[in-house]
């Protein structure tokens, strides 16, 4: 199959999430995710480093796949000032020391805010590699088709007659309702006052 053929690519990535101490009492911890380690290999929370009450884990590693259909959207990523990959984080109560559980991996900014819209899921932007970059580039430059905008038109209801610009024909009209104000104004004669 060749490269033109693919309807997806995909490539490991591991997940770096932060845990920090909260500021208020009813967080009590936050879990962010901070950076992406692309080729890794398979992990489950291990610890890479510790700081105080900080300690990142690469918490797992899952494949970033590019779709044929999205690369409007991995374009879009490529566009911004910094592009990065998305990570969505879901609540998991498998294991209390780890209340999250990494859902997703994704280089599509819509993707990626269709999980935010729910406020379920913590999702973070974070950057992207330049060898990623590189591979979802190459990945755009080969699948990408520029599709030309038609704009749509009205349908019309089944027995709709064909319209000469008037207005409704069912209102009665002296004249077409388009027409341009004639600045003559109706006087009521007992109010003595223009309407």
């Amino acid at each position: 199959m060749s490269n033109h053929e693919k309807i997806c690519e995909s490539l490991d990535l591991g997940v770096i999430v932060r845990r920090s101490n909260g500021v208020t009492r009813w967080q009590r911890t936050v879990w962010t995710p901070v950076a992406i380690l692309p080729k890794a290999e398979p992990a489950d929370w291990r610890v890479l480093r510790q700081d105080g009450d900080t300690v990142e884990y690469h918490a797992a590693t899952l494949p970033l796949t590019l779709w044929r259909k999205e690369c409007e959207a991995y374009r879009v990523a490529l566009t911004d000032p910094n592009p990065g990959v998305y990570v969505v984080l879901r609540e998991d109560d498998r294991d209390p020391d780890f209340p999250y559980q990494v859902h997703l991996v994704t280089a599509s900014p819509h993707e990626a805010a269709l999980f935010n819209e729910s406020g379920d899921e913590i999702v973070e932007k974070v950057p992207m590699p330049e060898g990623v970059i590189a591979w979802v580039a190459g990945w755009i430059k080969d699948h990408y088709v520029e599709e030309t905008f038609v704009k749509r038109k009205r349908r019309r209801h089944f027995g709709e007659p064909d319209q000469d610009g008037l207005g409704d024909p069912r209102i009665s009209q002296t004249t077409d309702v388009y027409r341009a104000p004639t600045g003559q104004r109706h006087v009521d004669k007992d109010a003595g006052n223009g309407l």
